[in-house]
């Protein structure tokens, strides 16, 4: 079986090497799709039963290690000297500094990275994180799938 819990948050990047207007300085509203797969838990009792996992228990993983650090900051290309100094040298603004340019490729593969060891199987389910879907707008987004790692 597998299950899917969305998230959206907010948060602004640039593509420094882009050849059109990714490369100025914008933001999106992103939404992030965290899928599971696992056997449906049998037991008789539990709050679980007949859940592979419970989807506020999904949702509490990605937003704490993904949707809260990334919401409303500015993901940064360490790289990108110019904009990243600048963003850094204001006061209590919320930089994220990557190790990687903030393509949503990029940025779904770390969320990935991010969440599969919190995923783990605690139920006896062989709970995995299958994917990891950005969209970085309605009708462009990137998946990072298991098999890819």
């Amino acid at each position: 079986m597998r299950i899917t819990r969305r998230l959206e948050f907010d948060a602004g990047h640039r593509i420094p090497d882009h050849a059109s207007q990714c490369r100025h300085l914008h933001g999106h509203r992103y939404a992030l799709e965290v899928t599971l797969s696992g056997d449906v838990i049998r037991a008789d009792g539990s709050p679980l039963n007949g859940m592979v996992m419970d989807f506020s228990e999904v949702k509490a993983i990605a937003k704490t290690h993904v949707v809260d650090p990334w919401d409303h900051a500015f993901l940064v290309y360490r790289g990108d000297r110019v904009i990243a100094d600048f963003l850094t040298g204001l006061p209590g603004h919320k930089t994220v500094m990557l190790d990687v340019v903030p393509t949503a490729e990029n940025l779904a593969t770390l969320a990935f990275r991010i969440l599969d060891p919190l995923y783990h199987d605690s139920y006896g389910n062989h709970l995995r994180l299958e994917r990891v879907r950005l969209f970085e707008t309605p009708n462009c987004w990137a998946d990072a799938v298991r098999d890819g790692f």
